[in-house]
């Protein structure tokens, strides 16, 4: 039995993590559960529901309700809250010696080095589908036989559209993602690339490959999650039905399986599986984010910050489409990273509200 608290748990993340304990009783306990506030009544049923089995359970909305939460006596937190408010609860989390379930890309791209220094080996385990998909293949062999990573891409919506075919993009087609359903901002980011970009840092960070070993190829189909290719020419992929059951699974039963916690690949019926190079002209905040990644600091920081900032703008229609990966790199392009090697949380907060200010400037600007 291992007890889990779980961060965001009205959100895509947290639902299906509550589907995950609901249908294993006798593997997990739920001893935390916290939200955003975006859902007060959903939240209030997980309460409800959770409390007639663990009555002890700890429930709480908001920030700090999330950092409490994350330092409970607990075997594993499984942080599932979107964007840079993620970052204080992972610093919780690893701070108190709990093994930290990582859907929250958001606070290990941010915090980067001071997440790293915080974390004891093998304490993060990354429950994004496709960081998952790399850490169950490199079971397939040791750190100094790996090549390269291989993050796969659907494409997004907007596949095989030309740059300048993504003027007039609606947010109603930007949400409709052609295989996961996820909130608003990651599904956009999903529809801007701006996902796969985060997620190139975020494999440098977990990892520790460089990122001219970590390569992006779109694969429609998303069936082969990702893959590690070693140095013999072998490639270790991981494949399974386009939804996170497994990852989020694996992430909280780290490094057991659940059995049947996803229906597997049928493989009685014919099926085509399509590899494509990415098109960094339409869909450059791949290029954006390995520039940000490469300049390490606080440049990571900026990049999501000014993201968030753009999709809102975005989905408020006072930015077109293509406009929120320009402002990203404007944004990117004006910060100037601070000198020195300890990276603070002052250091990543100020970079964050800074890169916020500046993408708001640059669409107002842009507006008039």
């Amino acid at each position: 039995m291992r007890d889990v608290v779980i961060l965001g748990s009205t959100g895509s993340i947290g639902t299906q993590a509550l589907d995950i304990v609901r249908a294993n009783p006798d593997r997990f306990r739920v001893v935390g559960l916290t939200a955003g506030g975006s859902n007060p009544e959903l939240f209030e049923r997980q309460v409800a529901e959770v409390a007639t089995r663990y009555p002890e359970v700890f429930s709480g909305l908001g920030e700090e309700a999330s950092v409490e939460a994350a330092q409970l006596p607990c075997d594993v937190v499984l942080n599932g809250i979107t964007g840079a408010v993620g970052l204080r609860p992972t610093l919780a989390a690893l701070d108190a010696g709990r093994t930290l379930a990582l859907a929250n890309k958001e606070s290990l791209i941010i915090g980067g080095p001071l997440v790293k220094e915080r974390a004891q080996p093998g304490q993060i385990v990354p429950v994004d589908s496709e960081h998952s998909a790399i850490a169950q293949s490199l079971r397939g062999g040791s750190a100094e036989e790996v090549r390269r990573l291989v993050l796969t891409a659907s494409g997004g919506p907007f596949r095989g559209r030309t740059r300048a075919e993504l003027d007039g993009v609606t947010p109603e087609q930007a949400l409709a993602h052609p295989n996961f359903a996820m909130g608003r901002v990651i599904t956009t980011n999903s529809a801007t690339l701006v996902n796969k970009g985060l997620e190139v840092i975020e494999a440098h960070l977990l990892f520790d490959v460089p990122f001219d070993r970590i390569d992006v190829v779109v694969h429609p189909q998303q069936l082969i999650h990702s893959m590690v290719e070693f140095t013999d020419g072998a490639v270790v992929a991981q494949i399974g039905l386009p939804t996170m059951l497994v990852p989020i699974a694996l992430g909280m039963a780290w490094p057991d399986r659940v059995p049947d916690a996803e229906t597997p690949v049928d493989w009685t019926k014919a099926a085509d599986w399509r590899f494509e190079p990415l098109d960094d002209v339409a869909f450059p905040a791949v290029v954006l984010a390995r520039e940000a990644g490469s300049r390490g600091g606080t440049a990571p920081a900026v990049y999501n910050a000014a993201n968030e900032v753009c999709v809102d703008a975005f989905h408020e229609g006072r930015l077109p489409f293509p406009g929120i990966v320009d402002v990203i790199g404007a944004v990117l392009a004006d910060h100037d990273v601070p000198s020195g090697e300890h990276l603070t949380l002052d250091d990543v907060l100020a970079a964050d509200a800074w890169a916020r200010e500046a993408a708001a400037r640059t669409i107002t600007t842009n507006q008039t």
